[in-house]
């Protein structure tokens, strides 16, 4: 990339996406396109949407959140459809805070952080460009010079809508400066920027004693009071607080229910008339909208004191819980780790979902359904098949507990972990058993857990490092199998023919004997059982295989070996069980002959190539494999 080429294009960009002109040339462009007249609310919602939106399983997915936030698509569409999209249809929704309320590294701070960086971008579209009034500090929208006597008329004739009142240096500066011309106003377009303090505002509370309110509403200019002689003139008040700044865009409140309630205060008007008072002057108009973060035990604080009730009333509370998916969960890690300088020591392969599987466990709770523990539970919630239960029984653990996934291990303290297993370590590779030991390790110094939870958590680690030996077996024997994939076509064919005959109680002609047999129960039933069909389910199960094999056939589609996943997985374990006495010899050998040498070469080989193991890991993970199965 030539640097100094892009940045003369984002520089010629800049100068292109730049307009100024008078307001009557400003009323001339939105009678083209009245969507710079939207609202606040309207635009932060307008920006979401226009990255797409997808349909998954009936819900709607927004891909604007995508590649930062992980698990939380349930949450997030509650999100966007119960208080943005309605907040941009105007519905009394956009007149109350949005407050985000959950655990400690739960995704809080990165929804608004994104929002921040999402209305930046927004604004140098034509679709979300923002037009103000020269000059204001507040960024004005031009439709407030239109008096309140004309504005139905022009409502109707530009097909918008117009709130909100002239701050005061616009009022001055309209008679001294334009003599009251509205016309030669001039306007033009802002970009939203938190860097330069345009449409964005934020505020974090500190100690009461030395913040002021000026944060927020500006304050007064001590220098020209002399020059102007009245602390009303608006020439001598920096209008350059939080608040000012941050109309015709979003305001952030950190750790809002930390804040002094003399802050507070000010949001009351602001969200229900949208207005603020400021010094000595009139309610300043501002059209912003105001997203707050906080925790569950701030918030249950909070609401617990009566004093509160005005503004709790003006809340939305969206509670942010933790992602129950392990999947997910693992993309959170990576994210996190690519951000940092050690991508250069590789990971292998399960060594985050190990540290996943623990996390998730320590947010689920027990659930009160027959036959279901927790990792079941895990399983299903990762979208997982789990033998004997259904999406039904799903959709009922999923409303069991409204409160789950709002406490246990944060994200920060299991990357921390990760983090020092990665600088600890002295080869270029750490696998999932190095994972779990830090995990484990950091146990023992954790501030924030009691005796009980440490246990708790301690027999989370043992269930991880369970998974991740049956994750680690099952890469082994994945590529054992290539080894003998001719082995696997075979058996695979022959369970086919047998419960062809089954279901349609025929017999199988032997290939060397031409002899009629009956279907082989015994070579079925060892193949299905390698991933849990009962019994009773056989028959179930056997009749899908047919009609997956009749669908295919119509669709001039052949079936192979590949084409159920179910059935393939229990091909190879069943080979693999067949094959695991060779395994064991193999992989445990410490001088191994010319055979064993070349299937290990082999099954490194395909570890390598097909499932990104480094010759470290793949090593590890042989020698680890072969210690379990001579256990």
């Amino acid at each position: 990339m030539d640097i100094f080429k892009r940045l003369s294009e984002y520089k010629a960009e800049s100068e292109r996406l730049a307009w100024s002109g008078t307001f009557k040339d400003y009323i001339a462009l939105l009678k083209q396109d009245p969507s710079p007249a939207m609202t606040a609310h309207a635009r932060v919602y307008e920006m979401i949407v226009s990255h797409g939106v997808e349909q998954v399983e009936g819900k709607r997915k927004y891909k604007f959140f995508e590649e930062e936030l992980f698990g939380l698509e349930e949450t997030l569409e509650r999100l966007v459809e119960e208080y943005f999209h309605s907040s941009a249809r105007r519905l009394d929704v956009r007149k109350r805070i949005l407050l985000l309320m959950g655990p400690v590294s739960g995704g809080k701070s990165t929804i608004v952080t994104l929002l921040k960086k999402g209305l930046e971008r927004f604004s140098r579209t034509d679709k979300g460009a923002v037009y103000a009034i020269k000059d204001c500090p507040m960024h004005e929208d031009p439709l407030h010079l239109i008096p309140y006597e004309l504005r139905a008329e022009v409502e109707k004739e530009l097909n918008i809508r117009i709130e909100g009142s002239l701050c005061p240096s616009c009022q001055l500066r309209l008679q001294a400066d334009y003599n009251n011309n509205i016309e030669a106003v001039e306007v033009e377009r802002v970009f939203i920027s938190e860097e330069n303090r345009v449409g964005i505002g934020t505020f974090s509370p500190s100690d009461p004693k030395s913040q002021d309110i000026a944060d927020l509403t500006g304050s007064i200019d001590f220098s020209t009071i002399s020059e102007y002689g009245s602390e009303s003139d608006p020439r001598a008040y920096r209008f350059d607080g939080e608040l000012n700044k941050a109309n015709r865009g979003l305001m952030e409140f950190q750790e809002m229910l930390k804040c002094d309630e003399k802050f507070l205060w000010h949001l009351l008007s602001l969200t229900q008339e949208g207005n603020f008072k400021a010094g000595r002057f009139a309610l300043i108009s501002a059209d912003e909208l105001i997203v707050a973060h906080t925790n569950e035990t701030e918030y249950k604080a909070f609401i617990s004191n009566k004093k509160n009730e005005a503004l709790q009333s003006r809340m939305i509370v969206m509670p942010i819980p933790y992602n129950l998916k392990v999947s997910q969960e693992e993309k959170i890690l990576a994210k996190l780790i690519g951000q940092s300088d050690m991508r250069h020591i590789h990971i292998a392969p399960h060594a985050l979902r190990a540290a996943s599987i623990f996390s998730i466990l320590t947010r689920l709770k027990e659930t009160k359904k027959q036959g279901m523990d927790v990792v079941k539970k895990m399983r299903m919630y990762n979208g997982e098949e789990v033998e004997g239960f259904k999406d039904a029984d799903l959709i009922e653990m999923q409303n069991e507990y409204l409160e789950e996934g709002m406490s246990g291990i944060d994200p920060r303290y299991v990357i921390n972990r990760v983090s020092s297993a990665l600088i600890k370590q002295d080869m270029s590779c750490i696998n999932g058993l190095d994972v779990l030991r830090a995990i484990k390790d950091g146990l023992d110094v954790h501030p924030s857990i009691s005796k009980e939870e440490r246990e708790r958590y301690l027999n989370f680690v043992s269930i991880a490092r369970k998974e991740y030996d049956e994750l680690a077996k099952k890469e082994i024997q994945k590529a054992f199998v290539y080894s003998y994939e001719e082995s696997a076509r075979t058996l695979f064919d022959n369970y086919l023919d047998n419960i062809e005959a089954y279901c349609n109680w025929t017999k199988i002609k032997d290939p060397l004997t031409g002899e009629e047999l009956d279907p082989d129960e015994r070579l079925m039933r060892s193949i299905e059982e390698q991933i849990g069909i009962s019994e009773n389910a056989k028959k179930a199960f056997r009749e899908e295989i047919l009609i997956r094999i009749s669908s295919y056939s119509r669709k001039g589609k052949k079936f192979d070996f590949t084409s159920h996943e179910r059935l393939r997985e229990a091909v190879e374990r069943k080979l693999f069980t067949d094959l695991k006495d060779i395994v064991k010899i193999t992989t445990s050998t410490k001088t191994p002959d010319e055979s064993q040498l070349k299937r290990i070469n082999e099954v490194t080989k395909r570890l390598m190539e097909e499932h990104h193991y480094c010759p470290v890991c793949a090593n590890e993970l042989l020698r680890y494999v072969g210690s379990l199965l001579n256990r």
